[in-house]
């Protein structure tokens, strides 16, 4: 992609309006443009990024065992009156009249919509298990919107819902997905946290939030720092993580009130926290609401009981960038980059740098790199303070004494570290 091509309006100056590091960077770096209070378009290079987040997800899901569906995202809310939360959910949910008078809203969640669906779908215990998912934009009328997209109101989430027979099926579905969960964050270049959590309106008894420690999160976490040890790629790391006592500020206190904090005072970590993804097992509560059953083995009905499984995808884009910038701008890990490369062009009006930026461009494209290619007729400063703001994890520079020695520049952006190479030498380390 060429630079000149592509819509991509970076802002020098910081917003005023924007309070914490990822809201100011996704606005200067011209991922995102807010359009109403909490509600924000997504601009090219934002987009990239978004669709990455959500292929990362996509196929962890897919992984572990989920089928991917699409829901609407406007519901009926006779689906809701079923359960019995049209009521009692909040005027965080955004509630209006078709044309005919009907009652609908703009879906917040989908438990109910996905039982009455499975319900409808199945008979007999042969079809169980089932884990169901899907990727779709919701909305909550947050009160006070703020952060960008940490706390917006329209937002891009993945639901996942389990179905099983028995207890000990749910639950091992509730464990495969904590798994997933910590795979997925891993393969974002993010060390998650798993902390026991209340249900909520969403129901059971068992709810695990999984929060990525920084220090312009929205809640304090009081955790065992033994936690900070856990190898990610152990295979026992889930379980090791499962044991290890992690609690909002809120929960902890009331453990302080009862029989105590298990951790030794010397042990116990408090960081804030961004929460990223949440995890529920609630029995029965909506399969016994919405009348949903199957036959078991026996001949007799049984009433499968449901797992609820969200990670905020659009939220991990800001999550992301709170974990991973500089002073600079953005340093994107290499499994979201918009872009693999950033190719600067020195002297776009200088023939033969011009031919070999385009031969580096078409060669690093041969070798399956995406590339931004700055050929603009600007400044040098301007074009590497925009690739260094936007985070391109390699950059490419090419220039009339480069051409004549036969070598590019090579930057790496997370460390700055920069080295003249040949262009096959770069090539190979870019590929690494």
């Amino acid at each position: 992609m060429l630079m000149s091509r592509t819509f991509l309006p970076v802002m020098r100056e910081t917003p005023s309006d924007a309070q914490i590091v990822s809201h100011q960077l996704m606005l200067r770096a011209g991922l995102i443009r807010q359009t109403a209070a909490g509600i924000y378009a997504w601009l090219p290079l934002g987009l990239r990024v978004l669709r990455r987040i959500e292929a990362v997800v996509r196929r962890e899901q897919d992984r572990a065992g989920a089928i991917e569906m699409l829901m609407p995202v406007v519901q009926s809310a006779d689906l809701w009156r079923q359960s019995g939360r049209y009521d009692a959910y909040g005027p965080e949910m955004l509630r209006f009249a078709d044309r005919h008078g009907r009652d609908m809203l703009f879906g917040p969640t989908n438990e109910e919509m996905i039982t009455a669906l499975f319900r409808d779908g199945v008979r007999s215990y042969r079809d169980l298990p089932r884990t169901l998912y899907h990727i779709q934009w919701k909305f909550r009328d947050e009160v006070r919107p703020r952060f960008g997209v940490m706390r917006g109101r329209e937002f891009l989430m993945k639901d996942a819902y389990s179905f099983d027979l028995d207890e000990a099926g749910g639950r091992a579905s509730y464990d495969a997905m904590f798994t997933s969960y910590l795979k997925t964050f891993a393969v974002l270049g993010l060390r998650a946290v798993p902390v026991r959590a209340p249900t909520g309106p969403i129901g059971g008894d068992l709810s695990h939030e999984f929060h990525i420690l920084a220090d312009t999160g929205e809640s304090e976490v009081y955790y065992d720092a033994a936690l900070d040890a856990v190898d990610l790629s152990d295979p026992d790391a889930p379980a090791t993580l499962r044991r290890l006592y992690a609690m909002e500020a809120e929960e902890h206190e009331k453990v302080l009130a009862g029989a105590g904090c298990p951790v030794p005072a010397e042990r116990l970590a408090k960081r804030r926290g961004i929460e990223v993804g949440h995890i529920f097992f609630f029995g029965t509560k909506y399969s016994d609401a919405m009348g949903l059953s199957v036959q078991g083995r026996d001949g007799a009905p049984v009433v499968p009981l449901m797992g609820s499984y969200g990670i905020g995808v659009s939220r991990l884009m800001g999550a992301i960038i709170e974990a991973s910038h500089d002073a600079n701008g953005i340093i994107w890990p290499e499994s979201v980059a918009p872009y693999d490369v950033g190719l600067v062009n020195l002297r776009p009006d200088d023939a033969g740098v011009r031919a070999a930026a385009d031969d580096v461009q078409g060669r690093l494209e041969a070798a399956g790199k995406s590339v931004l290619h700055d050929e603009r007729d600007a400044r040098p400063g301007e074009k590497f303070a925009t690739m260094d703001l936007i985070g391109l994890p390699w950059q490419v520079t090419v220039g009339p004494k480069g051409v004549a020695a036969g070598t590019v520049e090579l930057k790496r952006r997370a460390t700055g570290e920069k080295a003249e190479l040949s262009l096959e030498s770069a090539l190979a380390r870019i590929a690494g």
